[in-house]
C-alpha cells in the first residue's frame, strides 16, 4: 500500500496518521471556538460590537458553518456506521448523537443570523435570544463531545483496524485540503 507520507502536505502541517487524530483535533478546536463564542456574547452585553468583536463574530460564524458541519459528516460516515451493530447501549448512544447533529444544526441556524448581524452591522441581533441560544447550543455541544470522547470514539477505535483508521485520516485530510484550496464543488 502506498501511503502518502505526512510530510507531503502542502500547508506545512503533518497529516494525521489516524482519522481519530483529526476527529480529536476537531473536538479541541470546536471547544476552543465555543469558548470564544461564549466570551464574545458575554463581553458584548448590549453594547455595539467594536471592530475586533465584529471580526471575531465573523470568524466564529465561518468556523461553525464550515468546519463543524464537515466534522459531523465525518462522524456520520466513518464512526457511527460500524457502531450501529454494537451493544444496545452503544447503538442508543449513536442514535442520540445522530439526533444531536440535527439539533445542533437547527440551533446553529437560529444563532447564525444574529452572529452575522454582529459581524456585519446589518440586520438585527436580538441579544437576549443570542445569549439564551448560545447557552443552550454550548451545553448540548459540550455534552455531545463528552459522550463521543468517553464512549463512542473508544468503541469505534476498538472496531476499526489501523489501516482503516489511517485511510480515514488520509481521506479527511485530502478533502479538507481541497476545501481550503477551493477544490470542493457546490452542487446545485
Amino acid at each position: 500500500m502506498n501511503a502518502m507520507p505526512a510530510a507531503a502536505r502542502t500547508d506545512g502541517r503533518s497529516a494525521p496518521s489516524d482519522g481519530f487524530d483529526a476527529l480529536d483535533e476537531a473536538h479541541r478546536r470546536i471547544l476552543e471556538v465555543t469558548g470564544q463564542l461564549e466570551a464574545l456574547v458575554t463581553a458584548l452585553g448590549y453594547d455595539e460590537p467594536d471592530a475586533a468583536q465584529r471580526k471575531q463574530a465573523a470568524e466564529i460564524a465561518e468556523f461553525y458553518a464550515a468546519h463543524v458541519r464537515t466534522h459531523h459528516a465525518d462522524e456520520e460516515k466513518y464512526v457511527f456506521p460500524p457502531l450501529l451493530r454494537g451493544s444496545p447501549e452503544v447503538v442508543q448512544a449513536v442514535l442520540r448523537l445522530q439526533q444531536d447533529h440535527g439539533w445542533l444544526e437547527e440551533d446553529w441556524l437560529e444563532l447564525e443570523p444574529h452572529l452575522q448581524s454582529l459581524a456585519t452591522g446589518f440586520g438585527s441581533c436580538d441579544r437576549d435570544l443570542l445569549r439564551n441560544g448560545v447557552e443552550i447550543f454550548v451545553a448540548l455541544l459540550r455534552d455531545h463531545v463528552a459522550l463521543e470522547e468517553s464512549l463512542i470514539y473508544p468503541e469505534a477505535k476498538a472496531r476499526l483496524g489501523d489501516g482503516t483508521r489511517r485511510a480515514m485520516g488520509r481521506e479527511m485530510s485530502e478533502r479538507r485540503r481541497r476545501e481550503r484550496h477551493g477544490g470542493a464543488r457546490q452542487h446545485g
